[in-house]
């Protein structure tokens, strides 16, 4: 549970007065409360600032920019900060409704929309994290560079580094040239399973926990679909806003391999297998 002290620091730095302090389930990473304010309700999530002194900064910021796309829910941020060897993050608590018959449709609508949003280059102001692995968004001027270059190599060299090896990376790097279409960049979730969507209280997709850069857009319907939970009339209603490039479907297994990598250098198991009989496909 919090600290009294740490109650009392939040108190005095966002004006409020605590009622109660309730955990919330979800927190892989983070120990995670709803605050009962006399003013407001919030979201506050923790962590020992030894572990990852900046993530919610950049969790933060990652908010913010998909915030100011006002293309779907993203809760708001009062603030983050630190305080006696812990870090934190203040968002904006929304009571959860109910998927209706419109929310796929929506929710796939509003991804397209958000997925509009580019810039020049691929990658992002900062880099940030992917859970707790680091992850880097250096500048690159096409996507299968910045897919090589600021995912797949990162991850590998972890992997390799971890115990994990991989062969024929080289030919497959060659061959991305060839299998990646040239789009502009898309500000992108970034980690979009289905623990990091919500339904408002309002009937509608909430976005949370973002792990964002400006990147190939079917990196997030990879994701999606790796671990299942959204309804195919997203996807029908996101290629009717925005329709993809031919072929895409059959690009989905590239995009999970960075995701699965991830997974192999936070859990190993059967995740390097799975990741070896990706890369054995492609090859």
């Amino acid at each position: 549970m919090l600290s009294a002290d740490l109650k009392k620091h939040l108190e005095e730095r966002f004006s409020f007065t605590i009622k109660s302090v309730q955990p919330l389930s979800g927190g892989d990473i983070n120990s995670v409360y709803h605050l009962k304010c006399k003013e407001a309700h919030f979201v506050l999530k923790v962590n020992k600032a030894s572990f990852f002194p900046d993530m919610f900064h950049k969790e933060s910021s990652g908010l913010f920019a998909l915030r100011a796309t006002e293309t779907i829910y993203i809760p708001e941020v009062p603030g983050y900060g630190d305080f006696d060897s812990h870090i934190y993050l203040l968002m904006e608590y929304k009571p959860t409704g109910q998927i209706n018959q419109e929310f796929w449709e929506l929710f796939g609508q509003q991804l397209a929309d958000l997925h509009l949003n580019t810039q020049e280059t691929f990658g992002f102001k900062e880099d940030n994290y992917i859970g707790s692995l680091p992850q880097y968004n250096g500048k690159a001027t096409s996507a299968s560079e910045f897919y090589r270059e600021q995912r797949l190599k990162p991850q590998l060299k972890m992997a390799k580094d971890n115990g994990y090896e991989f062969e024929n990376i080289e030919t497959l790097y060659q061959k991305l040239e060839q299998i990646i279409p040239d789009e502009p960049p898309s500000l992108i979730h970034g980690d979009l399973w289905s623990g990091n969507y919500m339904v408002n209280s309002d009937d509608q997709p909430c976005l949370i926990d973002p792990a964002v850069a400006y990147a190939p857009r079917e990196m997030d319907l990879a994701m999606m679909k790796l671990f299942g939970g959204f309804d195919d009339k997203m996807f029908h209603a996101y290629h009717e806003s925005f329709p993809l490039e031919q072929g895409w479907e059959n690009r989905i297994p590239l995009w999970q391999l960075y995701y699965i990598l991830a997974h192999v250098n936070l859990f190993g198991g059967h995740y390097y297998q799975r990741a070896k009989k990706l890369i054995e496909y492609y090859l």
